[in-house]
């Protein structure tokens, strides 16, 4: 079992930056792919960025490639989302979420999930 909570959305002007957190329960954080995924008001819940278990492969949306950038810090069972250049379209709610296996973009691919942090971004 792992318990995952997320922190760090605000509102932001775009082009700013935030840094998104996500503090996992456990001693088997390691052992697990993470993934951020975000949702805006009437959408469904859209892929964002995964990592795998050692940092050492990562993957990204086209809308969010270049400007934002997953890791994680095992001894520290937190995975971060450091968001550069935000624009209005990445207003969501994000979620953190945590699976035996790297690479799935879609939400059924992973086990855990936090709560969400809101994000918003204002022109």
């Amino acid at each position: 079992q792992v318990q995952l909570v997320e922190s760090g959305g605000g509102l932001v002007q775009a082009g700013g930056s935030l840094r998104l957190s996500c503090a996992a329960s456990g001693r088997t954080f390691s052992t697990y792919a993470m993934c951020w995924f975000r949702q805006a008001p009437g959408k469904g819940r859209e892929f964002v960025a995964a990592i795998n278990w050692s940092g050492g492969r990562t993957l990204y949306a086209d809308s969010v490639k270049g400007r934002f950038t997953i890791s994680r810090d095992n001894a520290k069972n937190t995975v971060y989302l450091q968001m550069n250049s935000l624009k209005p379209e990445d207003t969501a709610v994000y979620y953190c979420g945590a699976g035996r296996s790297f690479g799935s973009t879609y939400p059924g691919g992973y086990d855990y999930w936090g709560q969400g942090t809101q994000v918003t971004v204002s022109s």
